[in-house]
C-alpha cells in the first residue's frame, strides 16, 4: 500500500457459485460499486458481503483505523445500472468488460448508471466478442496456453 492515503479503487471479481460480477471497492471513502449483469440485488448473495466485511477489517486493521460497532458495517453499496447479459453464459466476459471500460476511463468513481461513453441496456455481440479477444491475446501473450 504505497502511498497509503490516496484513494484508490480495487476490482473484485466475485464468483457466486455459477455466475460472475464485479465489484470495486474503495477501501479510503468505504464504498462497494456492484455491477451485476444479470441484475441481481447485492444482497442475493450473503457470502459476499461476508468476504467484503472481511476484507474492509483486515484494510482498516492494516491502516490502524479504529470504528466503533456501529461503524463496523458503514460501507456504502452502490448498485450500478449497467449493461445486461442475454443469456446464460457471457456474465465472465460482461465482468472483463466492466472493468475494463473503469480502467479505461482512469475513473476512481462508477456512476449508479454506469459510464456515459459505454452506457447501453446490453452489449452488442461485437462488444462482447472484442472483449474475447482481448481476453485471448491476453492469455496469449501470457504464454498460459502452451
Amino acid at each position: 500500500m504505497d502511498n497509503k492515503d490516496a484513494e484508490k479503487l480495487f476490482f473484485i471479481p466475485f464468483n457466486t457459485g455459477g455466475h460472475w460480477l464485479l465489484l470495486a471497492i474503495n477501501p479510503i471513502r468505504e464504498i462497494m460499486y456492484y455491477l451485476d449483469s444479470l441484475g441481481n440485488d447485492w444482497t442475493t448473495y450473503p457470502d459476499m458481503k461476508v468476504l467484503i466485511d472481511t476484507v474492509l477489517q483486515a484494510f482498516r486493521a492494516q491502516r490502524d483505523i479504529q470504528t466503533s460497532r456501529r461503524g463496523a458495517n458503514s460501507i456504502t453499496w452502490i448498485k450500478v445500472a449497467c449493461p445486461q447479459q442475454r443469456n446464460q453464459i457471457d456474465c465472465g466476459y460482461f465482468m472483463l468488460r466492466f472493468m475494463r471500460d473503469t480502467l479505461a476511463l482512469g475513473r476512481l468513481k462508477i456512476p449508479t448508471d454506469y459510464f456515459e461513453e459505454f452506457k447501453c441496456a446490453f452489449y452488442t455481440k461485437d462488444q462482447v466478442d472484442e472483449i474475447k479477444e482481448e481476453w485471448c491475446q491476453f492469455m496469449i501473450e501470457l504464454n498460459v496456453c502452451s
